[in-house]
């Protein structure tokens, strides 16, 4: 009989979110959904606002032409002697020549000044313009997935009381290709097959804590928290044998120190997909972890643009980076939206892509980032 033991806990802890409300991927598309509609919200007024600012530069652009002929055809059939005396008698400083000349040489330069400003505008709006279908396309996109996501885990509900009241009939591969939707290693696709295909204790014994907690009130990640910890508290329990020696000599393993440090930053790894455990866990370094994190909540960047981004994590040069970047007048709302910029490039690469924007005229503050 296949006990509860802390892989299959956890095996289950990951099964069992996905079958709530509040599954990690549920969640998450939900996250996305609420930036998206912020983004398609602000571009939305952005474009407005540029399309009346082009608008009205447009007008003055003609204002300034049409009324600058005028006043210089104007000025120039005037001659001064002729008013000389009702000039000279009133003080009054009035030359047509002179403001002749100076129109004929500051009008161009104002008119093409406006002409920069517009083209400025036109440039920003294309900008505004494709950051708003993005974030169109990317909340259709997201609706369809969710369709996909629920569709999934209704089929998953269906698999867990079938095999729940010992009446699956499913094959393994029906289980396997959809954990693999759900983006589940080859291991634990077949070891949740085992699970459902061939139930055991393990299987009722974790439902009944679950069913039992959820008679509380508590969401099923709340539930699956409560047992996780449980399953380590009494993991921890069973290996001691000199409970005050052991306690002070015993030293976490990878996995639980990572988990715990994550912990102390509201964050939980099972947002995050196995391989992306296992790649944190392969470079995990406690102090350059936690002095990222700590610099990402202090320049007001959002850990949840970790997910699908861990390296950022234990990248050693992400200061440097992130500094670089704030140098050439990037925000850190633009690093946020746009993680990749610092998984992309090291900071020596970083570097030479701002250099090249440079050297090819342009302004690494005007260029998103997703074009760097």
């Amino acid at each position: 009989m296949k006990t509860l033991t802390p892989e299959v806990n956890e095996l289950l802890d990951k099964l069992y979110n996905l079958r709530g409300e509040d599954s990690i991927i549920l969640v998450e598309m939900e996250k996305q959904k609420n930036k998206a509609e912020e983004t398609k919200e602000r571009t939305t007024n952005q474009k407005k606002d540029l399309q009346k600012k082009i608008s009205e530069l447009e007008k003055l652009h003609e204002e300034l032409d049409e009324q600058g002929e005028k006043l210089k055809e104007v000025l120039s059939g005037i001659n001064r002697d002729e008013y000389k005396t009702v000039l000279d008698r009133l003080r009054i400083d009035f030359n047509p020549k002179a403001l002749v000349e100076k129109l004929d040489h500051s009008l161009p330069r104002t008119i093409d000044s406006v002409k920069d400003d517009t083209k400025k505008a036109e440039d920003q709006l294309v900008k505004v313009e494709e950051e708003m279908n993005n974030a169109i396309t990317t909340i259709e996109e997201l609706g369809l997935r969710k369709d996909a996501a629920l569709s999934n885990q209704e089929k998953l509900n269906e698999y867990f009381e079938l095999a729940l009241t010992g009446r699956i009939n499913i094959t393994r591969d029906s289980i396997t290709s959809l954990l693999e939707q759900f983006s589940f290693s080859e291991e634990d696709q077949r070891e949740a097959a085992k699970l459902l295909m061939f139930p055991e204790d393990a299987l009722f014994t974790y439902d009944e804590k679950v069913k039992s907690k959820e008679k509380s009130g508590k969401s099923i990640s709340e539930v699956i928290a409560e047992a996780k910890t449980a399953s380590i508290e009494e993991s921890h329990i069973e290996e001691k044998e000199e409970p005050v020696q052991v306690e002070m000599e015993t030293k976490l393993d990878p996995k639980e120190e990572m988990i715990q440090t994550l912990k102390e930053f509201g964050i939980d790894y099972l947002d995050f997909k196995p391989n992306e455990i296992d790649q944190l866990i392969a470079n995990f370094n406690v102090e350059t972890i936690k002095a990222n994190l700590n610099l990402l909540n202090k320049k007001g960047i959002g850990l949840d643009m970790l997910q699908c981004h861990i390296e950022i994590m234990y990248d050693k040069d992400l200061k440097e980076k992130i500094d670089l970047l704030a140098k050439v007048g990037k925000e850190m709302v633009d690093i946020y939206l746009n993680p990749n910029i610092l998984t992309k490039y090291t900071k020596e690469e970083l570097n030479r892509a701002i250099d090249n924007i440079k050297a090819n005229g342009l302004d690494p503050h005007e260029v998103p980032l997703m074009a760097y």
